[in-house]
Parts: C-alpha cells; sequence; structure tokens
C-alpha cells in the first residue's frame, strides 16, 4: 500500500516525533512540532502513538491512496475532502481506493498533522523517519510525483468527536534566563520579560523569529565574540541585530550567538501563525 503526492504543497513532510539523543553527534532531535497533534492522529487512525505521519505546512497538499484506507487530520485546522466531499477534521476517515485526500489552506494554526493507517514507511535514519529540514537528514520535503509506502494498518479508533480549540491570539510562554544573560543590560532582561514580541513570517522549523524591543548587550561585552556552544530546544538566541529567535525542532546543535535564556515548553509555537503576540515570563521552575 503506497500514498502517491499529487500536490506536495509549499511544505509538506514526513515526521513522527523526532530522534532525540543525537546531539553529542551535532544531530538535533527534528520530529513534528505538534507532537501532540501528530500522536493524536496516530491514536484516531489506529497507529502506535509514534508512527510517521505527514506534517502540512499553511498551504495545504493532495495525495492519493493506492489501496483503501483510514485517514485522521489533526492539528492546525484546515479545509479537508476525499475526492471532493468535505471530509471530517478530527476523526478517523475511511479512504477509497484510489480516491484523493485533499488538506487545503490552514484556517486557524500553521500544521496540520495527516496520519494514515499503517504510518508511513520510508526508511529510518537514527532510529526515525523524521525529515530534518536543517541538515537533510531523513527523508526529503515532498515533492508533486512522490510515492510513499505504508505500513501494515490496525484498527482504527471508533471516535466520532474530538473537541479543539483554535490557537490563541497571545501566547505566554514560560523562560529560565541563562546561560548568557550576563551579556545583556538589566535593561533588555525587563524588554524580554515585560514587552510584547511578535511571530515574524520568516519563522520556520529551525527557529521563531520575535520582533519586538532589541534587546543590547552590555557595554564590556558589545563588541565580544563567543566561541560556538551546544544549544538546546527552546534556547532564545539573540542575533547581532537584538531580535531574539526561540530555537525549534531542527535547530542547529551549536551556536555562536548569546542564549538570554531558554524557554520550557515550545509546542504552543508549533501552531503561532505570523503576528502572533509572544510574551515572556520567567521561571523558577
Amino acid at each position: 500500500m503506497t500514498v502517491d503526492v499529487l500536490r506536495a504543497g509549499p511544505l509538506t513532510t514526513v515526521q513522527d516525533l523526532g530522534r532525540p539523543g543525537w546531539a553529542h553527534l551535532g544531530v538535533p532531535r527534528s520530529g513534528a512540532l505538534d507532537a501532540s497533534a501528530l500522536r493524536l492522529a496516530n491514536r484516531l487512525v489506529g497507529n502506535a502513538t509514534d508512527a510517521a505521519g505527514l506534517e502540512v505546512t499553511a498551504g495545504g497538499c493532495s495525495l492519493r491512496l493506492s489501496s483503501a484506507g483510514t485517514v485522521a487530520l489533526t492539528g492546525a485546522c484546515a479545509p479537508f475532502s476525499v475526492d471532493g466531499r468535505p471530509a471530517a477534521y478530527g476523526v478517523p476517515v475511511a479512504v477509497p481506493a484510489g480516491a484523493v485526500i485533499s488538506v487545503g489552506r490552514a484556517l486557524y494554526g500553521v500544521r496540520s498533522y495527516l496520519a494514515v493507517a499503517g504510518g508511513i514507511a520510508v526508511e529510518p535514519v537514527l532510529g526515525s523517519r523524521s525529515t530534518d529540514t536543517l541538515s537533510g537528514l531523513g527523508p526529503a520535503q515532498l515533492r508533486d510525483g512522490d510515492r510513499l509506502p505504508l505500513g501494515s494498518a490496525g484498527t482504527p479508533s471508533t471516535v466520532d468527536f474530538v473537541p479543539w480549540e483554535p490557537p490563541p491570539a497571545a501566547l505566554h510562554l514560560w523562560i529560565r534566563l541563562g546561560p548568557r544573560d550576563g551579556w545583556f543590560t538589566r535593561e533588555a532582561v525587563e524588554a524580554l520579560l515585560g514587552t510584547a514580541y511578535t511571530m515574524s513570517p520568516v519563522s520556520n522549523r529551525v527557529g521563531a523569529r520575535l520582533t519586538g524591543a532589541a534587546l543590547p548587550r552590555a557595554s564590556g561585552v558589545q563588541a565580544a565574540e563567543l566561541p560556538s556552544e551546544g544549544v538546546v530546544l527552546g534556547a532564545v538566541q539573540v542575533p547581532a541585530n537584538g531580535q531574539p529567535l526561540i530555537f525549534l525542532a531542527d535547530h542547529p546543535t551549536t551556536g555562536g550567538y548569546p542564549v538570554i535564556g531558554v524557554v520550557d515548553d515550545v509546542s504552543p509555537l508549533a501552531q503561532a501563525a505570523p503576528g502572533t503576540t509572544v510574551r515572556f515570563h520567567g521561571s523558577e521552575r
């Protein structure tokens, strides 16, 4: 059983729950940005929660199943149809052999997750089938005409309704300061924790770029060069323009700009569209 890609859309990738544990070799975790949405989609079609599905970013995609199967769409709410007939969001949907599955442009949120019974069975790399858009590990970004293998299907869920809320217009993120908050002025730290930032349209799976109050360095390190050091998921790096960047799933494992703090949980950023307000709050947890 296979899936033929008729229209890949602007950015559709294969994602599972990633490849943790390889940062010491320079390999980031990668995986679905909205892991809970992928887990839900997999449960709905009877897959293991760590099975690979498709992360469909903003612009949608169109696919064809070679044999009858079951699919489910979660994450960003988007128009969803089978052979032109509207299909339900967030429930198992039976698909006849040869039918065309279409996911439209996201109405709320950014990334939809399409699970197919059996899971996307491309060859794993370092234990994961995830596409890493920064390093190129895993399968390539989907292109028109691609054919993806599927695994053995399980028994779909009998759920007929899943509650869903649109992503909020403002996100509140908890951040632990350090390790390089000392490189910044007191006013910079106050601005980070006391003003609102806006999600930039140039954000991607590598990082969420924010625009707002610049974060100036302290006088003693204004021209200093920081040797590359390890960075982690959620690290808030501040490049030369002073605008913070939050590292997401495909982030590099080292960086040369100072990290002013680390966000406890980046998952809300998976569905944050450009223009979303982001506020940071100090965390002692």
